[in-house]
């Protein structure tokens, strides 16, 4: 009789820890995001733009400007839980530059820069299909899908990324439904 009561102790401490932990991520996931903090970290998200779409024989993330771009669509065209959530992740990436590393994201190398991205996009996967838009649904979108759909959106729509980092004619001339590429070329910033 003694280890019934314990295994139903044992069972309902579990699910009182489990439903407290549910609660404090929940209510982590829909309280006021801390925006002031986002403002403050614009350089850090500059230098995670600029690893994301470095600057080579074309111009870069932060040449076009994208670290703007990025702070005005998670201040004004986020839902809060991913807003909390983009904003959670820049804080635990800092920690885990200093704790990796012992120096902030600006100072590490290059190769110290794409691990540390590796990272945090192999922890922000979703599941797959169904359970994954419910995921992004119900929890938001992970910290790294962000930054990475706001990094690429900026900067294909910026006029230095569509204008000498993608093939951009204003006027392209009369309508050819399917053009080959040539080898070498371009996308075009255009449909």
């Amino acid at each position: 009789m003694k280890r019934r009561k314990a295994i139903g102790r044992i069972v309902l401490i579990g699910g009182a820890t489990v439903t407290a932990y549910s609660g404090y991520k929940w209510y982590d996931l829909k309280k006021t995001p801390d925006l002031v903090y986002l403002e403050q970290r614009k350089n850090l998200i500059a230098e995670l733009a600029e690893t994301i779409i470095p600057a080579t024989d074309t111009p870069g993330a932060m040449d076009a400007g994208v670290h703007d771009f990025i702070i005005i669509m998670v201040k004004d065209c986020t839902d809060i839980k991913s807003q909390n959530k983009f904003i959670g992740g820049l804080k635990e990436l800092e920690h885990y530059c200093a704790s990796a590393f012992d120096r902030p994201f600006g100072k590490c190398a290059e190769n110290e820069k794409q691990q540390v991205l590796k990272h945090f996009e192999e922890k922000g996967k979703n599941f797959k299909g169904i359970f994954g838009r419910a995921q992004n649904r119900f929890l938001g979108k992970s910290f790294f899908a962000t930054l990475k759909e706001y990094t690429v959106e900026g900067y294909c729509s910026s006029e230095i990324g569509a204008t000498r980092g993608l093939n951009y004619k204003a006027i392209p001339g009369k309508y050819l439904g399917c053009i080959p590429m040539q080898p070498g070329q371009k996308s075009w910033a255009t449909k």
